[in-house]
């Protein structure tokens, strides 16, 4: 049945996905009115996130932020479909690298590196990240239930010289390529909320106190590698900027979660900046009422 769907599913994603960028933005406009006005598809969700994040603002302020929001999570669908044929010289034009001298730095370190960001503006297009570091570069992703779809994207994602590996599986393939001395980039998106029973830490987060993943830290001390945050700013629709910045290259001389706050503190300023670029869909504060008393 999961191969059915795929051969039925799949001929009209590539189809999609070779339609040119001023098509799809009319097809992500359509549907923005199909998924906010009609379906109202998590309204409630984004909003009680948006009160618990900016308890300063008034109702119609957040309301705006929320259906800004709205239609950059349409475009960002249609952008990880647009994946599947998006050609290396297009991805270059709408993905631009700020500061790349920074990969010699990371380069010249010789270690590896634990690269730590938030589901904000553009995350996906960073799978071009290979063509800008001789390191390798490694992605952690969540398997897709659809065994044909789970091999179809990974086969995607890899296209431009990066390799994804199951969540699960990160930590053997980590092992693998230290004991052959293989420099790496490992990519790991941190905001998100933790299954409680795996939390480590609590801390702040967009004025909530709520359990945090702590998982890059720990690596990161464990193995001594450098810590790299990646910042996206949105320049305009289907355009990104995407910056990078050491945040410590000496892991083991911070205190334990000083890293994690302060990837955090990162994040949070991002997201203060241009609140409707944010991930609001996931139920990020949903522990909130679990989180232990001072």
């Amino acid at each position: 049945m999961q191969r059915i769907i795929f051969y039925t599913i799949y001929p009209f994603l590539w189809v999609f996905s070779r339609l040119p960028f001023f098509v799809l933005h009319r097809i992500s406009d359509f549907f923005f009115v199909i998924i906010y006005h009609l379906i109202g598809y998590r309204k409630k969700v984004v909003l009680n996130n948006l009160i618990l994040a900016f308890p300063e603002k008034d109702i119609k302020e957040l309301q705006r932020i929320r259906r800004d929001f709205f239609k950059h999570f349409v475009d960002i669908f249609i952008e990880m479909i647009k994946t599947f044929s998006i050609s290396r010289k297009e991805i270059e034009k709408r993905y631009k690298y700020v500061n790349k001298e920074i990969f010699s730095e990371i380069e010249a370190l010789d270690k590896s590196v634990v690269l730590v960001g938030a589901h904000y503006a553009n995350w996906e297009w960073i799978v071009n990240l290979a063509n800008y570091t001789n390191m390798h570069c490694v992605g952690a992703y969540t398997r897709i239930t659809n065994p044909y779809f789970d091999k179809l994207i990974k086969t995607n994602r890899s296209r431009f010289g990066a390799e994804f590996v199951q969540t699960s599986k990160t930590i053997k393939k980590l092992l693998d390529y230290k004991k052959e001395d293989k420099k790496c980039i490992y990519g790991l998106l941190s905001d998100q909320s933790p299954h409680i029973s795996k939390t480590h830490h609590w801390g702040e987060f967009l004025n909530v106190k709520v359990p945090l993943h702590t998982g890059a830290e720990m690596l990161a001390k464990k193995h001594d590698f450098a810590v790299v945050y990646m910042s996206v700013k949105k320049v305009k629709r289907s355009h990104y900027e995407i910056s990078y910045e050491i945040m410590t290259d000496t892991p083991r001389n911070h205190e334990d979660y000083e890293i994690t706050e302060q990837f955090l503190r990162k994040a949070e300023q991002q997201i203060y900046e241009t609140p409707e670029y944010y991930f609001w869909t996931h139920k990020r504060f949903k522990y909130k009422d679990r989180a232990p008393k001072d």
